[in-house]
């Protein structure tokens, strides 16, 4: 059997002559954190259950907290590069993207989309530094897929608002120092209003959900509003209707397309590095057909979220990218890449179930990407709607 030089990395159709010098040094920046230093505790965090909270003052100095906003201390990068250290970080787990999606995209996005410029100044800087900590209050016990249906209100009462509610499954909860909650001021979902609800305020409880089996490395708690009092000074005066919050949904669903993608190429390179040291019949598994079909196809799927991925980055950097471009990424990045997780534990066989190597902790961190942000049916319907110009949702 003759010998033949292995492909190095994923890179099969060279995008990487694509992407600007800075570009590249965001990429290998955030791969150096990762590699240096949240590689090292992930396992025992995921064990535990727990965040590593200690590092969130590095992810400020990297810059990449709020990465793709101006002003204010944030690091205005591209779209592209912003992309990239997402994939990174999820290169490692996907509750420490999920930290980074929601800190930026889902609390500093709407403050800086949709606050005034004394909440900018007052939120934003200590928000890029990882010196306060967000979370987004959407989806609520018996409302995910249908946000239109909360139950969550807030009536005016003098100089104040008062919310009543609950909101569930919402990352960063228990650690935020302040939460972007959405709440109806009236019937219908154009009286939606978001509003910043401080930790402390009476009346707010942030509890911590217990019994995961995945996202264990990430803060997932669920709040309790209770007659809780926001000043008017705390309502964003440009979030106007529930396409205010969808709009933030579509930052981040962005961020989940490039970070699945991280999780998969981790995913096939565990599997590839595990195929060419596992010997078994007398030759490396890597060296069987069923083996090299399993590996190519998971290649395969790689390179072209990595090619859709290069475009919306594209487009987004330009202000053209369309909700359905979006969906349609987070729909095929976040299903190829569970493929490609149960694939290669597949490869790695009894190997593949423990956390000695990273394919179940992905795994089973993908089961949750599939449904959050929007679950994978819930994009179908919004792609199909698109070509066919019929809503199938009811």
């Amino acid at each position: 059997m003759a010998a033949h030089d292995a492909l190095q990395g994923t890179d099969l159709f060279q995008l990487d002559d694509l992407l600007t010098e800075e570009q590249l040094l965001v990429r290998r920046s955030v791969r150096a954190f990762v590699q240096d230093e949240l590689m090292p505790v992930i396992q025992a965090h995921f064990r535990k259950g727990t965040f590593p909270a200690s590092l969130i003052p590095r992810m400020g100095e990297l810059g990449v907290l709020g990465a793709n906003l101006t002003g204010y201390g944030c690091a205005g990068m591209d779209a592209i590069a912003y992309g990239l250290a997402l994939q990174e970080l999820e290169r490692c787990d996907s509750g420490i993207r999920s930290f980074v999606s929601v800190q930026g995209a889902l609390c500093m996005f709407p403050l800086h989309e949709f606050g005034t410029e004394e909440q900018k100044q007052r939120w934003l800087p200590k928000m890029a530094t990882g010196e306060l900590v967000g979370c987004f209050g959407l989806t609520e016990p018996d409302f995910g897929s249908d946000p239109g249906g909360m139950l969550t209100t807030a009536k005016k009462d003098g100089d104040a608002w008062v919310l009543n509610g609950s909101k569930m499954w919402i990352t960063n909860g228990t650690q935020a120092h302040l939460a972007i909650v959405w709440a109806k001021t009236g019937p219908g979902q154009d009286s939606v209003r978001g509003f910043v609800v401080e930790k402390g305020t009476p009346g707010f409880e942030a509890r911590e959900i217990e019994g995961k089996f995945s996202m264990r490395a990430s803060d997932t708690a669920e709040l309790s509003l209770q007659d809780v009092r926001v000043p008017e000074s705390n309502r964003l005066p440009g979030a106007a209707g529930l396409k205010a919050p969808l709009k933030c949904l579509s930052q981040a669903r962005y961020g989940i397309a490039w970070g699945a993608t991280g999780a998969a190429i981790a995913c096939f390179e565990a599997a590839r590095d595990y195929a060419l040291s596992r010997v078994q019949f007398g030759k490396p598994i890597a060296g069987f057909q069923l083996t090299q079909e399993k590996l190519a196809v998971m290649l395969t799927e790689i390179v072209k979220a990595q090619l859709v991925n290069l475009r919306l980055g594209q487009l987004k950097q330009a202000g053209k990218a369309t909700h359905v471009q979006i969906s349609f990424a987070k729909r095929n990045n976040v299903a190829t890449a569970l493929d490609i997780a149960r694939s290669a534990r597949s490869i790695l066989g009894a190997n593949g179930i423990v956390d000695e190597y990273p394919v179940i902790r992905h795994l089973v961190n993908l089961e949750t990407v599939y449904t959050y942000e929007g679950t994978h049916e819930v994009h179908t319907l919004s792609l199909g709607r698109a070509i066919t110009g019929l809503d199938a949702f009811v």
